[in-house]
């Protein structure tokens, strides 16, 4: 198969059950910020900050290790076995510690009289972390279908169970005449509140772990320790690297309650959490191209075309990710609607933290660089240097200009790692971008919604009729540039 359209139906079969799920999560925002306060809401997008941080912690590049040892070992089998073994001990040495200091994380972290949730928090990271392995083992096998099915259960569960408790099972308390009101009161617990997101998702990690016994039973069970230091010795670059990573794409939202006064932050934080939903679409795209491109650039990185074949990607991922953009903001009008009215005051970060995480994926396609050539410790400075940017800048700006310093906080740290990583991948791992497109592209989106910001008129239809305009003057441009290259490479 073409190797472009065999990326983009993978990054399709990978991103289908993401979209789906990141999209259905995204008609859950309404829900949440309809039914709780931003203080409540802001203590969801707190905890969920922390679990992000624990999870890339848990994980330590491993995934990542399996794929490059994979193509490098003889035992294929030999390598997961041994990527298995370490994530289940690691993860189980980790849910019994944290369990067994529940109440003192719990006071820590400022969720006291609910170590409850700390509980939760752990079983789930246990779950989530060592299915990761099982789950890269489908993707480095090419078995997007098994695993985008099971993701999409994992998805389904989670919302699923979200809309029974916090829909059906709340509707059905507060109407007592309802004939459902004594199974309800066997289930349902009003005082667990936003406790439900939390068990919505502990079973879904459960379940999906069970799923994936196949692929965890298959092999023996065993850990080679000198090919274990191997891994862990490549893998550990990627697991700084991912926690940088990680300050840089949540720290923000753990910083906003420690830097605000205590009557306003967890309120900010809730609005900050709730307008970044907004920019889901941007972040579901490069979640499934990730998914799909790093075993697609380990795996054609022998042949002859191969930088040839990176730079067409870069380009055309930055075409999508510029129609995402403008799709996204052409059309904000209608789209406020899907946060409640109290968070509305928010919406100014979208269209900056929109070009941030374009600006992010761009880094992540140049990270073929370092990860091709065994430089991890390379992702590991740049990363480091965004998390600088990040911690500096979050603590600056957040007591002066609240959650809008951390949007361009955001922004200024990813545009800083892709110009660094551009410069470094040239020195190292040279691949002709297209450069001029690919900064046409980008220069043509941003001045194209500035001429919608400018040319906003009283009508709210003649508004979105314009912006929609702008939107196919984009696309009909880029079609006109790229429509004969897209055309003879789709076939």
């Amino acid at each position: 198969m073409n190797p472009l359209k065999k990326l983009a139906s993978q990054t399709a079969i990978y991103g289908l059950p993401t979209i789906i799920g990141r999209l259905l999560n995204y008609f859950l925002t309404p829900l949440y910020t309809y039914l709780f306060s931003p203080a409540e809401f802001g203590d969801v997008t707190s905890a969920y900050a922390y679990v992000s941080f624990l999870l890339v912690f848990l994980t330590y590049g491993m995934e990542t290790s399996l794929f490059r040892f994979s193509q490098t070992e003889m035992e294929k089998e030999k390598v997961y076995s041994t990527a298995l073994t370490s994530l289940f001990v690691s993860s189980f040495i980790f849910v019994f510690l944290t369990i067994f200091f529940a109440d003192t994380i719990s006071e820590t972290l400022n969720f006291s009289g609910h170590p409850e949730y700390i509980i939760w928090f752990a079983l789930i990271l246990g779950c989530d972390a060592f299915s990761a392995i099982p789950f890269a083992k489908l993707r480095e096998q090419n078995k997007a279908k098994r695993f985008a099915i099971i993701r999409s259960l994992n998805i389904a569960i989670n919302i699923g169970l979200n809309l029974f408790f916090l829909w059906f099972c709340k509707g059905v308390y507060d109407a007592p005449q309802s004939i459902f009101k004594p199974f309800v009161d066997m289930v349902y617990n009003p005082a667990i509140g936003i406790g439900y997101i939390f068990i919505s998702n502990l079973v879904a990690s459960i379940i999906t772990m069970l799923l994936l016994s196949p692929e965890i039973f298959s092999v023996r069970w065993n850990m080679d320790t000198v090919l274990w230091k191997k891994m862990l010795k490549y893998s550990l670059p990627l697991l700084v690297a991912g926690l940088a990573g990680m300050t840089n794409e949540t720290l923000d939202r753990v910083l906003i309650p420690l830097l605000l006064p205590e009557e306003i932050a967890k309120s900010q934080n809730g609005i900050y959490g709730a307008c970044y939903k907004i920019a889901i679409l941007m972040t579901i795209f490069i979640q499934a191209f990730r998914f799909a491109a790093e075993p697609f650039f380990f795996s054609h990185s022998k042949e002859k075309d191969a930088k040839k074949t990176y730079a067409d990607i870069m380009k055309y991922f930055v075409i999508i990710c510029s129609v995402i953009f403008l799709g996204t903001m052409m059309n904000m009008q209608w789209i406020q609607y899907f946060v409640g009215e109290k968070y509305r005051e928010g919406l100014d970060v979208v269209p900056i933290l929109l070009l941030a995480n374009l600006f992010l994926g761009i880094f992540i396609n140049q990270s073929i660089w370092y990860k091709l050539t065994g430089q991890t410790g390379y992702g590991a400075m740049l990363t480091i240097l965004g998390a600088l940017i990040t911690i500096s800048l979050n603590i600056y700006w957040i007591p002066r200009i609240s959650y809008m310093g951390s949007a361009w906080a955001t922004l200024i740290c990813y545009a800083s790692m892709m110009v660094a990583s551009y410069f470094l991948g040239n020195k190292h791992y040279p691949v002709n971008y297209d450069l001029k497109r690919i900064l046409g592209y980008l220069g043509l989106s941003v001045t194209l919604y500035f001429i919608s910001v400018f040319a906003k008129t009283e009508s709210a239809i003649i508004n979105l009729f314009f912006n929609n305009l702008m939107l196919l003057v984009f696309v009909a441009i880029v079609w006109k540039m790229e429509g004969k290259n897209l055309v003879t490479k789709a076939n």
